[in-house]
């Protein structure tokens, strides 16, 4: 009779346990921090004009590269509609430097890594709040193995550059870090 009981106990446990384990893998818990910090009752719209390139060394692409991505950071972490002109929040400026650099020298004497920067000037006004207007500069570097030519991994290097500037642009922007 001891044994049954034993049995049932540990039958009993396993299913408890068995239970708890489903229970908790069915449960998930989500959140979701952009870093934005807007108030949408009184800024609405944003306004993100053109980057131009204005850098003496020019890859074509990169500027609508640049123009999607910071508009789609808007689009996606904020409820922000984009408008073209008398955005509560306006963003302009232009592509200012597209530069690369030797960052190291090889046994040989020759480069051996080359360093690739992007620098993007910007002028933000938020029509809502005059103290946060600013005109700055934004830049980003990554860095190539000099055996590779520059139009093999030009795409993916300023791809990643504007990623990181965009980002540094929406932090200063709203999310007020």
């Amino acid at each position: 009779m001891e044994s049954v009981f034993k049995t049932l106990r540990s039958w009993g446990l396993s299913c408890l346990l068995a239970w708890m384990v489903c229970w908790c893998a069915s449960c998930t818990i989500s959140v979701k921090f952009n870093g934005a910090s807007i108030d949408y009752e009184k800024t609405k719209t944003i306004q993100i004009d053109n980057f131009p390139i204005r850098s003496a060394y020019v890859w074509a692409p990169m500027q609508s590269i640049f123009q999607t991505k910071l508009t789609d950071i808007y689009s996606t972490q904020t409820k922000l509609r984009q408008v073209r002109k008398n955005g509560d929040l306006q963003l302009s400026g232009e592509i200012t430097g597209f530069d690369q650099y030797n960052k190291g020298i090889s046994s040989n004497g020759y480069s051996s890594q080359v360093q690739l920067k992007m620098t993007v000037n910007v002028r933000f006004v938020n029509n809502k709040n005059h103290a946060e207007d600013f005109e700055r500069q934004f830049s980003a570097t990554t860095e190539y193995d000099s055996s590779q030519q520059l139009t093999a991994v030009q795409e993916d290097l300023v791809t990643q550059m504007v990623k990181d500037i965009t980002d540094q642009i929406f932090n200063s922007t709203v999310a007020n870090w």
